[in-house]
């Protein structure tokens, strides 16, 4: 299965019969390439992670938490919190854990519920992670390192940070850097392919913004 990261929390999901998309994206100050897929994740129903419209070809829309299938690939979505306010700010998310035939990955969505050990078992034990970890919206550098201690994923993606393109007022990815350790970080990869997950345990992979969809 091939990996592809089209900015934000939007990344494509493809293998070689089922193409999933998370978090289709408008507005942030630049956007998503023409992209085609199968089915669609959406965390929450905010302009940086619903934009359904902007994606070809959907045959299914998957907004809510339990146990639902893509095709081949069997998700579970868990419902969590947006805030560590209890959900008062901003309501709830979905994040959504997919088993592509053996390897599991796990999308945080917009996470922001302060670190805890129940919730963080939530989440099992995916191959990869891909963790919100620029703050203001969601959790910051600091509770995704906690969230990663606990969750012991072979691989990590960190998403939702700021770059020179983005217009959204959440913290870069060096402070994820620091707060994680520089040297676990690889990349940038343009697709990273799960048949090669084993060069990437232990490693923070920085994923390049894709153009293409």
């Amino acid at each position: 299965m091939k990996i592809r990261y089209l900015g934000h929390s939007c990344f494509l999901f493809d293998d070689g019969k089922t193409r999933i998309l998370t978090d289709p994206f408008s507005g942030i100050g630049y956007e998503m390439p023409d992209v085609r897929a199968d089915y669609v994740t959406v965390s929450h129903d905010h302009f940086d992670h619903n934009h359904v419209s902007g994606v070809r070809g959907v045959k299914e829309i998957f907004t809510r938490p339990g146990k639902l299938r893509a095709g081949d690939v069997a998700i579970e979505g868990v419902a969590c919190l947006h805030d560590d306010a209890g959900g008062r700010k901003r309501g709830k998310v979905v994040a959504y854990t997919f088993d592509f035939g053996g390897i599991k990955v796990c999308h945080l969505g917009d996470l922001g519920e302060a670190f805890s050990e129940e919730r963080a078992a939530a989440f099992g034990h995916p191959d990869i992670l891909l963790i919100p970890v620029g703050g203001t919206y969601t959790i910051d550098a600091a509770q995704a390192v906690r969230y990663i201690e606990a969750i012991r994923p072979e691989t990590v993606i960190p998403m939702h940070y700021k770059t020179e393109e983005c217009a959204l007022d959440i913290s870069p990815l060096s402070g994820f850097a620091e707060a994680y350790g520089k040297e676990k970080f690889v990349g940038p990869l343009e697709t990273l392919d799960t048949d090669n997950i084993g060069a990437y345990t232990g490693k923070a992979v920085v994923m390049e913004v894709s153009r293409r969809g």
